[in-house]
């Protein structure tokens, strides 16, 4: 097991942990999670050694195989497939003392060398990089390609390769679903399940977590807090600990209230001294509990559009494209206002060329694409993010888009984003691909746009703005299309889905969870059928998500309900935490609570009953088909 103890970090200036420790078991999955800046990559550092504690100790087996994502793949005029052979060393290391074995002629040392290689799974190591590769998107000739002709993203995918490669008892992924789209999510949660050895993972992909994970370690206050379960267990978990954490502040500011009235009044009477400086020193040893800080610090919202003509947008008959080579055929397609789409496909199927086509960007090879009267677009993609002014300030970047608002309004505009204070008059080039994020997507709320088009808006940001950016999303008024691989914010932000596949841009009837299960069963098929048999496979599995729609509609409507009445009853039991409440004064106001609290807690379990008797009939439906 690992086993940090009193530990103290600090990185540069910047203390990150305090007297922070955590007890991590061999076997465990566990979520590492925490805003921007609060240490986890440093964490992960300090156990693989790279940083030293300030004081404290952390203990970990000495004999441990430790593999992770490296930044640094080496020899980038390699072919791919040998980088990811290199992030498994004993075979890396019986290869070479087969070579110079039999360089030697040695025929003693020969068979040693073959038997050495075959314990280290030598003969089928070939076998199993390509393995990851093919998983991690990369086809057969891809994988004999120079690495040096992968963009960054595709490197990044190299780098996961490898840290799976590697047999290791110790496993560290720092973001490793960034740059990966939705197919590749499912591919990699499947494999890290199987995964045998300690699994510590970095990441702001929810679901990802939820699918992956059994533990979360948090760092808050510059400590470790530890939660059993994946993510949405922290979060309600967390809740409930923070909601007990602002009752018990609260009553211990009103009992220093009381203990400094009392020293104050009777610290100069002899026949009271004694009682005020007991109380005196009661309080210089009363620890402190921290009110609650839990608040996301980013809100905002979507200005709203002008009213836009209808349609607002239409593809007809197009083909979208490069120079002669056409990604996508005969697509014709219409938008209206409030359309809320989701684009999926796998990575190179031609969800960025649909959506740079709708932006105006990129132009048809063939076929019409129209606009609406008065229609603004706004468009957000990762290059956008290396297009910002680099010397200039937030607030400048807004000055431009919007010149006649105050300088007030607009920082509160920014505050939203998180530029507060100087941050907000700082110049862009500093910032990280977080912030630079949050700036692009300041701009385009700012612009009030009557459709809005994001691809993968969430790359890079923390699990706080991800939460804003879905609730933002939530209340826009306009049209949306969205392409992201966080499975959250699709299903809490859009309505319905296209499909990019195959040359074609088709409706979905289904739902994120048809859908990745559908990935699942593909990935764990033998060999591909005859297309004729593909085709008629595709048929059955639309037709079966046609009917099974309405069920999974009733299910889903259940469970936003109890969604929001479980809000309520949480909202009305942080009001009991309020020890005001328990005064005579506010009984009137109790009993109402208590009183709403009952009927909603009936409301809830009537409704939870009804939302298992819609699961399980639409599992059966689902087992039938």
């Amino acid at each position: 097991m690992i086993q940090l103890t009193d530990v103290s970090l600090r990185r540069g200036t910047a203390l990150l942990l305090e007297h922070a420790g955590a007890t991590l078991f061999h076997g465990h999955r566990i979520g590492l999670i925490g805003a921007n800046g609060s240490g986890k990559s440093s964490l992960l550092a300090l156990l693989r050694g790279e940083l030293s504690a300030d004081t404290g100790e952390v203990a970990m087996p000495a004999d441990w195989r430790i593999a992770h994502m490296e930044q640094d793949l080496g020899d980038l005029d390699r072919p791919a497939l040998e980088l990811v052979l290199d992030g498994d060393p004993r075979f890396r290391a019986a290869q070479r003392d087969v070579q110079r074995a039999e360089s030697r002629g040695d025929g003693a040392a020969i068979a040693r060398a073959h038997e050495d290689y075959r314990q280290t799974d030598g003969y089928s190591a070939a076998a199993r990089a390509a393995r990851l590769l093919s998983g991690l998107g990369f086809g057969a000739a891809d994988q004999q390609r120079p690495a040096v002709e992968f963009s960054g993203g595709w490197r990044v995918r190299l780098g996961l390769a490898r840290a799976l490669m590697c047999p290791s008892d110790l496993l560290m992924l720092d973001e490793p679903t960034n740059h990966l789209d939705l197919e590749t999510v499912v591919w990699l949660e499947h494999w890290l399940r199987g995964y045998r050895g300690t699994l510590l993972v970095i990441s702001h992909d929810r679901d990802f977590l939820d699918a992956v994970i059994g533990e979360v370690l948090h760092i808050e206050g510059r400590r470790l807090h530890h939660y059993r379960g994946g993510y949405s267990d922290f979060e309600r978990q967390r809740a409930a600990r923070l909601a007990e954490q602002q009752a018990a502040h609260e009553q211990q500011r009103q009992t220093i209230a009381r203990m400094e009235q009392f020293i104050d009044r009777f610290r100069a009477k002899a026949t009271k001294a004694r009682a005020a400086q007991s109380r005196l020193k009661a309080l210089e040893r009363m620890r402190l509990v921290a009110p609650v800080q839990a608040a996301n610090p980013f809100r905002f919202e979507f200005r709203e559009p002008e009213p836009p003509g209808n349609p607002l947008l239409t593809l007809d008959d197009a083909a979208l494209g490069y120079g002669d080579d056409a990604v996508l055929e005969a697509v014709s397609l219409q938008l209206a206002p409030g359309d809320r789409i989701g684009l999926l496909g796998a990575n190179g199927a031609g969800k960025s060329t649909l959506i740079r086509t709708l932006a105006g960007s990129l132009a048809p090879l063939r076929g019409e694409r129209s606009t609406g009267n008065r229609l603004q677009i706004g468009y957000f993609a990762q290059h956008q993010l290396e297009q910002l002014d680099p010397d200039a300030s937030p607030l400048t970047h807004l000055q431009r888009l919007d010149p006649t608002a105050a300088e007030q309004q607009l920082r509160d505009f920014l505050g939203g984003f998180g530029f507060t204070g100087d941050r907000a008059t700082a110049p862009v080039a500093p910032l990280s691909g977080g912030e630079k994020a949050r700036l692009v997507l300041a701009l385009l709320a700012r612009r009030a746009p009557g459709l809005l088009l994001l691809d993968e808006p969430t790359n890079h940001l923390d699990l706080d703005m991800r939460a804003a950016l879905a609730l933002a999303l939530q209340d826009y008024a306009g049209a949306l299309v969205v392409v992201s691989h966080d499975r959250h914010l699709l299903a809490t932000t859009v309505d319905s889905y296209w499909l990019v596949a195959d040359g074609r841009v088709t409706p979905f009837a289904g739902d994120l969870e048809d859908y990745r299960r559908g990935l699942e069963s593909q990935q764990q098929e033998a060999p591909c059928a005859p297309s004729a048999g593909r085709r008629e496979q595709r048929r059955r599995e639309a037709q079966r998500r046609t009917e099974l729609r309405p069920l999974r509609d009733r299910a889903a409507r259940l469970a936003a309900e109890l969604d929001r009445l479980g809000g309520e009853l949480t909202d009305i039991e942080t009001q009991l935490a309020d020890p005001e409440l328990y005064t005579p004064e506010a009984r009137p106001q109790l009993q109402e609570l208590l009183r709403r609290q009952g009927a909603l807690r009936q409301r809830c379990e009537n409704l939870e009953s009804d939302w298992v008797d819609a699961e399980e009939a639409l599992e059966a439906a689902r087992t039938q088909a």
